[in-house]
């Protein structure tokens, strides 16, 4: 049986089944063959030759020849083959014709869904402090040429902020500006203090204000990262936004330079409008190394994080 492994796989590759192919090859061995005696000669199980030969008769691959006991014949070889090879032409031009619908189905659905986008795909939200402090980080790298920052507590990664002093001096040797207000709030927090301070001696210009509405970084006029408090949770919970839209970040960015013209430039002490008196002490703020300073007073730190 092992020499007919050959044949047997060339007629399973022209689509009969492999028991279907034995049984004819034993079938072209001899004039003709009663089931049993195929069964035997083929090695198919007796219970399954029945249905094999019926589906090779329906093929017109094989011969019925009925009588006290009915007897199979094999149709020749070529016209076997013949025919094999018509029925594969036949599912080849089904598929063909199938596909072709298929395609033609398809092709519009697919050109309509390019011109659809998600809605709000330009809006990503973000809940967790570390996807937040990654999106501050992100919105840094990614400023050009004008990096603006309102800046109030609570901040979700106290400490300094080394990327941000990166861009800072970045964008500043670009010939870039980089702009913050903070709140007076914030500057109560000795680390905060601090990290003005340094960002302040690395080229950013700072001023101050008694309030802000909410935390906001716009980077080149297209990108921001905002703060939203829930105004009805009232535990510090927040969600910021970070959206790439141009108009909304020129619009926030007309906005930022409102409360800029605004707002002080050094925090006045409380009973003084316009900073302290000659007899008064100077304020740890008002003695910040401005932009102009040497740039061995520019330590690695950065602007307070405003996210």
């Amino acid at each position: 049986m092992e020499s007919e492994e050959g044949p047997v796989n060339d007629l399973v590759s022209l689509g009969l089944a492999r028991y279907e192919a034995r049984v004819y090859l034993a079938l072209v061995r001899r004039e003709s063959y009663t089931a049993a005696e195929v069964a035997r000669e083929a090695d198919v199980p007796r219970q399954r030759v029945y249905d094999v030969l019926d589906a090779l008769v329906r093929r017109r691959l094989a011969t019925a020849h009925p009588g006290r006991v009915a007897t199979f014949t094999a149709v020749a070889p070529e016209l076997a083959v013949a025919r094999l090879m018509a029925l594969q032409r036949e599912a080849l031009e089904r598929l063909d014709r199938v596909s072709a619908n298929l395609t033609a189905s398809l092709v519009p659905i697919w050109s309509d869904g390019r011109s659809h986008t998600v809605p709000l795909d330009y809006i990503e939200i973000l809940r967790d402090p570390k996807s937040i402090s990654e999106a501050f980080t992100d919105i840094q790298n990614h400023a050009q040429h004008e990096l603006l920052s309102l800046s109030k507590p609570p901040f979700v990664a106290p400490g300094l902020n080394t990327p941000g002093i990166r861009a800072v001096r970045r964008l500043r040797r670009n010939g870039g500006s980089v702009r913050a207000i903070y709140t007076h709030e914030a500057l109560a927090d000795p680390e905060t203090l601090d990290n003005v301070r340094r960002s302040r001696a690395a080229g950013e210009e700072c001023r101050f204000a008694a309030d802000l509405p909410l935390k906001l970084v716009v980077a080149d006029a297209s990108l921001v990262l905002c703060d939203m408090p829930d105004p009805v949770a009232g535990t510090g919970s927040t969600t910021a936004l970070y959206i790439e839209h141009p108009a909304l970040a020129a619009c926030l960015r007309m906005a930022f330079l409102t409360v800029w013209d605004s707002a002080e430039t050094a925090p006045a002490e409380p009973s003084e409008e316009c900073g302290p008196s000659e007899d008064s002490e100077p304020s740890e703020v008002s003695e910040l190394p401005g932009p102009a300073e040497p740039a061995a007073h520019a330590e690695s730190a950065a602007p307070a994080e405003p996210a």
